[in-house]
């Protein structure tokens, strides 16, 4: 049995995050539209690789697969449900309003047969929205979801540039975020700064954790800062660590510094 499988990658919006579908045996190539199969329903999506393989340890299997090339009735389909969701949007904002509700709107999707109205949500806290799921029922006659998205998931659904000029992980491939800690920061020696460290989400970077395990290996051999250690007779704490050119200083009880290598 193959360890590979053959996939499009394909987004809901364009410069969205990309997902990867099995090609149902369909001759697709990128730039075309499609409408796709997911947990949701059906939905329409646009293809931004041609066909591939892909290891499927790094996919989540089973995948979703590709139903259909979109045709002209599709794609205005697709446009008249952007252009409710939007209206619905408005109309949610009012409600809000109307029933005294912490929360902001973030987004609004129907699913391509209009079965299902999604809301995404920001609060500072939590929020009792049922009155407001009833009032939207009633109105729009599908059923409707409100999900409370945190900061991350904000940024990964409206998008955007990170501090390094390239646009947002999380939008783009990130599909678990990880748990990111300030002493994954420490370890790579950078300024514990926020606007270094944190980004447009306003929490740590996620990409602080791409070379962590990395680190974790460098400084295995490395002595620990505050460590009282003595190398080539001269005694003295370990002020610094630099893992990457495996150096380090240490300061002498008359506060000279000296270098050394591994």
């Amino acid at each position: 049995m193959s360890n590979t499988v053959k996939v499009v990658g394909v987004t809901y919006k364009k410069g969205g995050r990309k997902y990867y579908f099995d090609i149902n045996n369909l001759n697709l190539r990128k730039g075309l539209t499609v409408i796709v199969e997911t947990e949701r329903g059906l939905q329409f999506g646009y293809i931004v690789t041609d066909i591939i393989e892909k290891d499927k340890k790094s996919l989540f299997l089973p995948l979703k697969k590709v139903i259909r090339v979109s045709t002209k009735k599709d794609y205005t389909q697709h446009l008249n449900n952007l252009k409710d969701a939007e209206k619905a949007k408005k109309k949610c904002e009012e409600l809000i309003l109307k029933n005294k509700l912490d929360m902001k709107i973030i987004d609004v999707n129907y699913t391509f047969e209009r079965t299902q109205l999604f809301f995404n949500f920001t609060s500072s806290g939590r929020v009792d929205f049922r009155e407001l799921t009833k009032q939207l029922a009633s109105i729009y006659k599908v059923r409707i979801e409100l999900r409370q998205i945190g900061p991350r998931d904000k940024a990964k659904e409206v998008g955007g540039l990170g501090p390094c000029g390239r646009p947002l992980c999380c939008a783009k491939y990130l599909y678990i975020f990880n748990n990111i800690t300030i002493n994954m920061a420490k370890k790579q020696n950078i300024a514990l700064n926020p606007n270094k460290i944190n980004g447009a989400c306003n929490r740590l970077l996620c990409c602080l954790s791409y070379e962590d395990e990395i680190y974790d290996a460098l400084l295995k051999d490395m002595p620990k800062l505050g460590d009282i250690i003595t190398k080539d007779d001269v005694k003295g704490k370990v002020i610094s660590v630099d893992p990457i050119n495996k150096k380090y200083k240490i300061e002498t009880k008359d506060k000279l510094v000296v270098e050394f290598e591994l």
